[in-house]
């Protein structure tokens, strides 16, 4: 078929060449999607998918227009295989863009207990079949569902950037905590240090103030037992068994050398 449309026109045939090796990208990554577990990849090959998508509905309306810019009339049968190309191209298309858009809605149905709203429901078209369509409607309904999924795809990034600001918060409010409770340990370890150090000022104080105690005991003792000395010399001077305390025995008696006449 791509001979026979190069041999019609070689813009159309390079046109048509470059659809076909869009449609074995699409196919081969709607293979490489369905391996993939993880919602956000999924997300991104969905949008590059998309971009494919697009750019093959561009090169769709391309070969349209070359083909009514044909330079020589084409004959019937010509003018029929590259409405029935042109159709094809449309349909598969479709095709590939319905399945993106089941694709999109289960994603966003996977995200319903993460951000607690429903899920919005992918509702099939029941629209004419394609077989009994014209090319322009082909081209409208296209058209359509690409738009659709173009606003399906901006939901599911929507939400992967949702999921990305939760993340963020939730990482950096983690980090403010873990550095709050590591201020707080090592406040505790101050006041750890300051009590210790407390008990031990607390403990030499106690000692000296118990040595402070057994002195001053004994000074008393002491003071208390001179003045009982004291008592007893006054009380009993003539008792030779307490000696006298130096310092304190009477004055000696004294002899005058002269007598008055």
């Amino acid at each position: 078929m791509t001979s026979s449309i190069a041999a019609i026109s070689e813009e159309l045939g390079e046109i048509d060449g470059q659809i076909a090796d869009i449609f074995r990208a699409l196919s081969n990554g709607f293979q490489k999607f369905e391996k993939i577990k993880d919602s956000n990849r999924q997300s991104m090959q969905l949008e590059e998918l998309t971009g494919k998508m697009r750019e093959c509905k561009r090169l769709i309306k391309e070969f349209d227009r070359e083909v009514k810019e044909l330079e020589h009339p084409v004959d019937p049968d010509t003018s029929k295989i590259l409405n029935e190309k042109k159709q094809s191209m449309v349909k598969e298309l479709n095709s590939y863009v319905a399945l993106k858009k089941q694709y999109a809605t289960n994603i966003q149905n996977k995200r319903v207990d993460l951000f607690g709203g429903p899920a919005e429901g992918f509702e099939e078209d029941n629209g004419l079949l394609a077989s009994s369509m014209t090319n322009q409607q082909l081209m409208d309904n296209g058209h359509q569902m690409m738009d659709e999924t173009d606003q399906a795809i901006e939901r599911s990034k929507k939400v992967v950037h949702e999921t990305i600001n939760v993340g963020t918060e939730t990482a950096a409010a983690l980090k403010a905590q873990t550095e709050q409770m590591s201020r707080i340990v090592n406040e505790l370890d101050s006041i750890h240090f300051s009590i210790k150090k407390a008990s031990q000022l607390v403990k030499e104080i106690g000692r000296q103030v118990a040595t402070d105690r057994c002195i001053m005991a004994l000074l008393f003792l002491i003071v208390v037992g001179v003045i009982a000395i004291i008592i007893v010399k006054l009380v009993h001077p003539d008792n030779k068994d307490i000696r006298d305390i130096p310092g304190l025995g009477p004055p000696a008696s004294r002899r005058l050398l002269w007598i008055p006449q």
